[in-house]
This record gives C-alpha cells, structure tokens and sequence, in this order.
C-alpha cells in the first residue's frame, strides 16, 4: 500500500524588496548611520560644520606664499628651474607674437585661408579668412594675436606633455593604472580651480597662464593617446611583430599609425580647452581678448565685452572646424603633400606683398565700432525689458523672482541642514549609483570642505549648482528628445549646438550680464546656457541608439509614441541619460564658479578675490574647496557602467 507523504516545507524566500542591491545598500547605511549619528551630535552640536573639526590653513598657506614671493628671485630652486621654465615661456610666446605683427594682417589671414584650404577645403578656407578679418573690424586684431600666439605656444606644450604621458599611459599597464584616476580628476576640476598654484609659483603674468592653460589642456590629449595606442588592430600589431621588428620599430610603424585619428581628435580637444583656458587666463595677466572682455564685465561695460568676445567665438569656431576636418579627411587619396609647397609659397607671397605695401597693422579707418551701438541697444533693454513688462515682467523681475524664490531657499535649506546630515545624503546617493570606494571618496571630499572651514559658502555654490542642473535636465531631456524623435528639428539644431560647443566659458558672460545685470541668477543662467548643448547631444544620442528590435517590438504591440518613449526608450537609454546628468553637473559647476566675476559670490567670488587682492591663503582655500565639491558631486552623479570601465 502507498504511503502519501506529506508535502516538504519549501524554505520561505524572502521578500523581494529586501533581496534588491539598493536597498541592502540603503540598510547597511542606515545602520552606520544610527551608531555614528548619535556620537557625532553629542560630540559636536549645532548644525554648521563644528569648529573643532576645522583647521585654519589660512595662515601657513598666507607663510608659505609669502616665503615663496620673498625667494622668488634668489632661492635656488626658482633660480635654476622655475625661473628658466618661466623665461622660456615668455621668450616663446613673445617670439610667435613678433612673428605674426611681422606677418601682418594680410599674411595671417592668408596663411590661415591657405591651411584650412589644404585641410578642409574652399568653403572653410573663405570662413577663415572671414573670420580673421572680422576681428581686424572689430578692432582686436592686436588682441587676437597675442591670444594667438599664447595658444600657439600653450597648444604645443600641452600636445606635447599629453603624449608622452598618453604614450606611457598606452604601453604601460602600471602607468595607466596611476595616470587614470589622476586624469579622471583633472578633467572634472572647473578651470578656475587651476589658476592659483601656477600664480603662487610663478606670479601673475603670461607664464603662469601659459602653465595653468598647459594643466588644463593636456589630460585630453593623454587620454586620447593612451586609447589610440591600446585600442590598436591585434592582427596588424601580430603581422608587424611576425617580422621581427623590435618594440620601438612597432610603436613608429604600427601602433602611432593606427592611433593617428585618436591623436588628431586630442590635438582638436587640445586646443578647444586651452582657448577656453587662455581667455579665463587673462585674470592672472594673460592679456589678450580675455583681458578685454575680463575688463570690460568688471566695468558692466558690455558693448567692449562683445566687442571682444565675437572675435574669441570666431577663433574657437574656425580651429574646431580646421581641426575636426583635418581628422576626418585623415587619409584620404588624391591630396599630394605637393600642394603645402604651393599654399607656404602663395602666403609668402601675400606676406610679402601685404609688408611692402605697409599692410602690416590693421588700419584704424578699417575698425567699426560696435561698443557703442551694443551699450546704447543694453541701455534700452535696461529701459524697457529689465523690468515693468506687462504680464510677463522683464528680465530682472525674472532674475530677482529666481533669486528669491529658488536660490534663496535652496542655500538657506542646505545651511539649515545640520553637517552630518549632508554626508549621509551624499553617501547615500554616491553609494546607490555606484560602490562603497565611491561613497567614501564623495564624503571624504565633502568633510575635507568642512575641514577647510568654508562649508557655508560652499553650499551656497551648491545651491547655484543644484538650481542650474534641475533648469538645465529639464531643458536639455526635453530638447533631446524632441531631437531623437524628429531629425529635422535635429537638423536645425545640431549647428547651433557645434557653436555653443565650441565656445569659451567666458563668452556666456556676456550676454547674461546684458540681459540680467549681475548676481547669482546671472551665473546660473549661464550656467545652464554652457552645460545644455552636452545634455541635449548625449540624451538624443543615447535615444537614438536604442536597439531598434526593441522599438520594433513595441510598435508591433500597439504601443504609443509616448508609450515607446517611457516604457522602452527611456529605459534602455539609463546609462546615456546618467552620463548627460553627469557632464550637465560637472559644466555647471565650472561656469557657476567663473559666475564669480559677475556677482555669483560664494566661492568663486572667494577665488576671484584672492587673485585680485594677492590674498593667496584665501583664494587657495576656496580653490581646493572648489576641487572637493568638483570630486563630490563627478562621483555622485558618475554612472556605474562609466566608473567600471575607468577602473575606479
């Protein structure tokens, strides 16, 4: 007879929530947090960073820049290494500005007409020559050309240290791994944050902003160099190497060959940060344009700022055209090198011409003056549009109303918060996104603000930050997806986007002082103008490249456009859309700092003042603050997928 046996048991499973990584991450910190919480308020009450946890460097910071300036010109040190570097550094960049006034106005925009023919063809090479002579118009040929020959001599400088170390980078498995979080942290650092070590060295003037513009720059090229050498064809390298060629003989032969088109896109990325660099240079003695647009926003003089700045958008727009068409017709046949004896020869010609016939300075009756006409058409706009505008208010109704009801609450909610607080928020949301390492690194970063005794005005930065990414996600998804579903509207768009792209920091000034004077609100305008052309590029990108099995998928079931979109489109394109998070905070933070210069305060008003004042101590302090909240906020909002390739 069969026995039944009674069912087993099976073992319960536990709930799903608790099985989800989130929320074990979530618990796990919860628990840190009951057991340390407590101790940290009875150990340090309050809601403000405690003082005990402070320490002043304002003083041996305020030492040892008075040691360095007071040695500067005796101690060995600058005598024998820095003072030759700084040396060399202004005999360059003074060697290519004499050439170019030797050259004159005519053979610069002959030779420039003649290079970006050779490279890119008729219809650049008339923009060119377009664009050089619209800065003779304007009155700055002289500035361009000392801005010219700063970036000549930084562009190399920086092409060449990039290599070498993108070339170590890319042989060197060791060397990668030592250069990559370094170069992770440099390119999220805003540029401001770059300009007071080189100052504390070198002191203000041109070879200090050649270096910093050099620090700046270079990490791009490293990068592109190190991924050009590693991502080489296998088979290639394994046939070259079948010959018996030796390492060096591969590297000449094979793997610098085959990495020409990431060399030429780090050259072309080279060049755009240090003319972004250059122009923020000029607040440390650059000279050049951004001494001009530098002076006139610190005077609210914005007819001169445009007149100053067009010449800088045209200087970006025509070296990332020539540069960006020289990667892509990189190999093309039928261009014999022939036909550069013929260009060299023909701006020769025009150099000679143009010197013989006296065109060497740019005529004076040759200048329009558009300051004028520019600063009486503000001048209405402050009449008429800044404020009593029926039904929509004007422009500084917008800015005050801003100020009043978003930024004012957001740094007073974050200053009310107390300290600890704001390192469990932090932790919690580095930690969801990413690992423990990150979690840590994003809270180390955020107490070492505490420590350096600047929490209230870094919060009030954050504040500007948090209010610029919230106008720039919602703008810039909302572009990008009206550019992923409708390739005309990405048509009409993608022009303008290359120029904002293609624009220095310190342009976006110009027109926000124009419209809404200066302040905070200001900054965060242009902020948001800077950051929302990478948004919107990465979010119609990253819709663009979801699978489209998926989306056939969908369609095949009924779904609609907005359903596709939701269910389907948006959620495939998580890590495009993390990433676009991710560079909307990083260029808002770099332009919110430069927002300094027009009313924004907090730190970079701080930076701003150090340099301005030679209070070195504060300007340093509020710099390093500006790299920890740089650090914090990049691995807050660094998506998991990015960081796993990194490495970090």
């Amino acid at each position: 007879m069969a026995t039944i046996t009674a069912p087993t048991s099976q073992k319960a499973a536990p709930p799903g929530i608790l099985t989800h990584p989130a929320t074990r991450k979530l618990l796990t910190l919860a628990a840190l947090a009951a057991i340390l919480i407590p101790i940290a308020v009875t150990q340090w009450p309050g809601t403000t960073w405690p003082t005990p946890l402070t320490v002043d460097v304002s003083e041996p910071l305020g030492k040892a820049s008075d040691w360095i300036i007071d040695n500067r010109d005796s101690h060995p040190l600058f005598l024998y290494f820095f003072g030759h570097v700084s040396n060399a550094v202004v005999i360059a960049v003074r060697a290519v500005y004499l050439a170019l006034l030797a050259v004159g106005w005519a053979g610069v925009t002959a030779i420039g007409a003649l290079v970006a023919w050779r490279v890119a063809g008729v219809k650049l090479a008339a923009g060119t020559a377009a664009a050089f002579l619209a800065c003779g118009l304007l009155g700055m040929w002289v500035p361009t050309m000392q801005t010219l020959a700063l970036m000549v001599v930084a562009v190399l400088a920086s092409v060449v240290v990039g290599a070498v170390l993108g070339l170590a980078a890319g042989l060197s498995d060791r060397m990668d791994r030592v250069l990559r979080p370094v170069l992770d942290t440099m390119q999220v650092l805003p540029a401001f944050a770059y300009l007071l070590p080189v100052v504390l060295v070198f002191g203000i003037g041109v070879p200090a902003a050649v270096l910093a513009t050099v620090v700046y720059a270079a990490p791009p090229m490293a990068r592109l160099t190190s991924l050009g050498l590693r991502g080489a064809d296998k088979e290639v390298l394994e046939a070259v190497e079948s010959l018996g060629t030796t390492a060096r003989q591969r590297l000449l032969t094979a793997r610098i060959p085959l990495a020409r088109k990431e060399l030429l896109l780090g050259v072309n990325q080279t060049i755009m940060m240090a003319l972004s660099m250059a122009v923020i240079a000029s607040v440390i003695g650059a000279g050049g344009l951004g001494d001009r647009v530098y002076q006139a926003l610190a005077s609210v003089d914005v007819g001169a700022a445009l007149a100053a700045g067009i010449p800088i958008v045209l200087l970006a727009v025509v070296l990332d055209r020539v540069t960006g068409a020289a990667g892509e017709r990189l190999g093309e046949a039928g261009r014999s090198p022939v036909t550069w004896l013929y260009a060299l020869v023909v701006a020769a010609a025009v150099a000679l011409a143009g010197r013989l016939a006296g065109f060497l300075d740019w005529p004076d009756g040759w200048e329009a003056d558009i300051a004028e006409p520019v600063n009486r058409a503000v001048d209405w706009m402050t009449a008429h549009l800044y404020s009593g505008v029926p039904v929509v208010g004007g422009t500084a109704d917008w800015a005050a109303h801003f100020t009043s009801w978003v930024l004012n609450p957001l740094r007073d909610g974050l200053q009310w918060l107390p300290w600890w607080s704001v390192l469990l928020i932090v932790a919690a949301l580095a930690w969801l996104i990413g690992t423990w390492r990150t979690a840590l690194t994003a809270v180390l970063a955020m107490a070492a603000i505490g420590v350096l005794g600047v929490w209230d005005p870094s919060l009030d930065t954050l504040s500007q930050v948090l209010a610029a990414v919230a106008v720039t996600l919602v703008v810039g998804f909302a572009t990008g997806v009206a550019a992923a579903r409708s390739d005309r509207f990405e048509r009409l768009l993608r022009p303008v986007l290359d120029v904002f792209q293609t624009m220095p920091q310190f342009v976006y000034l110009i027109p926000v002082v124009a419209l809404f004077g200066v302040g905070r609100a200001p900054a965060v305008a242009a902020a948001v103008v800077y950051a929302l052309p990478a948004v919107v590029r990465i979010t119609a990108q990253g819709l663009r490249q979801v699978d489209p099995a998926a989306m056939e998928s969908a369609r095949s079931l009924g779904a609609t456009g907005g359903q596709q979109l939701r269910q389907v489109q948006l959620p495939l394109a998580r890590p495009a859309l993390l990433l676009a998070v991710n560079q909307g905070v990083v260029l808002v933070l770099a332009v919110v700092i430069i927002g300094g210069l027009v009313g924004g305060g907090a730190l970079g008003y701080q930076v701003v003042f150090g340099l301005a004042q030679g209070d070195l101590a504060t300007g340093l302090v509020a710099g390093a603050a500006i790299v920890c909240l740089g650090l914090m906020l990049d691995r807050v909002t660094q998506p998991t997928e990015r960081r796993s390739k990194k490495g970090a």
